[in-house]
């Protein structure tokens, strides 16, 4: 959008202890001279009632009920889980789990697409020349794309740091699992 342009589509916040949200207005909005830069957008933002840190829940976020308990409840566990509302508004912000089962099954998924993974790079021979290093690109793309942009650094990828990526992101989802289950 245009440096003077205003931002209409405002980010949702979510305070779980008050069960309120408030769209925050942008450093945009109330400097016409300012310019908008997502990092000073994603600071911090204490709820004005209780003072408590509040939810980013993304642009798309629909709010429940102050009444409805159990909406707000699952809503604090989506967002524990990461599962958030964040999208350009196109095409929205994806799949969105309806209830706790629907999320627990979600994370199970994910978990054992995280478990692949895992077994892919505990399994791999590591190519040991350019042409290889080509074939392995063209074999297995959609592992080696998947691990985080600092270990694609070159054009081969230690296998002992993407077993040790694979292996914490499993740990997280357990985590997450083992609290949603309690």
């Amino acid at each position: 959008m245009c440096r003077y342009g205003t931002y209409s589509y405002k980010p949702h916040y979510a305070c779980f202890s008050c069960k309120k949200t408030f769209k925050r207005r942008l450093l945009i909005d109330i400097d016409r001279d300012s310019y908008y830069h997502s990092k000073t957008e994603r600071n911090p933002f204490k709820c004005p009632d209780c003072e408590d840190l509040m939810a980013n829940m993304g642009l798309d976020f629909e709010s429940p009920k102050k009444s409805d308990i159990k909406a707000w409840n699952h809503i604090k566990n989506l967002f524990e889980s990461g599962i958030t509302y964040h999208s350009c508004g196109c095409s929205g912000p994806g799949y969105i789990p309806k209830n706790k089962e629907k999320l627990m099954e979600f994370l199970n998924e994910r978990k054992e697409e995280y478990v692949l993974h895992r077994r892919f790079w505990s399994n791999r021979i590591e190519p040991q020349n350019h042409s290889e290093i080509n074939e392995d690109w063209h074999q297995n793309h959609q592992f080696l794309f998947k691990v985080p942009k600092e270990l694609r650094t070159d054009p081969r990828i230690n296998s002992k740091e993407a077993i040790a990526y694979w292996t914490d992101k499993i740990e997280e989802l357990e985590a997450k699992i083992q609290a949603l289950g309690s």
